[in-house]
Parts: structure tokens; C-alpha cells; sequence
């Protein structure tokens, strides 16, 4: 059964991880960009890592896995919270809906 469980979560993962590559590919604006190339793969990579704890079972292996959850958990929204605030901070504009700058 947790075959089943750990195969579906990194199935999921990579599907998150995939659309959030389509996101950076194909949105207008650093802002847009950097919302699509965290959010989701932040979402996908923990949800491959907690797959991959799963099929591992009880382990000390997957412990770390656990650990490394936590650590992205904790570490992706900060660097991108940093990110786009330095963005903002040096000047780049966001896009609007008319297609100009702001």
C-alpha cells in the first residue's frame, strides 16, 4: 500500500515541478516568473521528497528526507520573499494588464 502512496506523491511532485516550468516559460514579468518558478516547485519537490520518505519507510534515510522537507519548507519562500523584494527595491517594474510597465 505504500507503494501506491510514495509512487503517487512523486508522481504529483513532478507534475507540480513541471508546471511550474510551463509558468516561468510562458509569464510576462520577473514578479509573475519568480511566483511560477517557486511556489509550485516548491510544493513538487516536497512532495517528491516526502514520496520518496514514504517508499523508503521507517528509516534513518528517511529522517534526512524529512529534514530536507523542512529545510525547503523554511528556506524557498525566504530566498524568493528576498528576491523579489530586492527586485522591487532596485527598480523593477511589474507588469499590468495593458501590457506596459507600472
Amino acid at each position: 500500500m505504500s507503494i501506491w502512496i510514495g509512487s503517487g506523491m512523486v508522481t504529483l511532485g513532478i507534475f507540480f515541478s513541471v508546471i511550474g516550468s510551463i509558468g516561468v516559460i510562458r509569464l510576462p514579468d520577473f514578479y509573475s516568473r519568480t511566483h511560477a518558478a517557486t511556489k509550485p516547485d516548491t510544493l513538487g519537490l516536497m512532495l517528491t521528497i516526502l514520496g520518496l520518505a514514504v517508499l523508503e519507510g521507517i528509516t534513518l534515510s528517511s529522517a534526512k528526507l524529512l529534514l530536507i522537507v523542512l529545510f525547503v519548507a523554511l528556506g524557498n519562500p525566504t530566498a524568493t520573499h528576498a528576491l523579489g523584494r530586492a527586485a522591487l527595491r532596485s527598480g523593477v517594474k511589474p507588469w499590468t494588464s495593458r501590457g506596459d510597465k507600472a
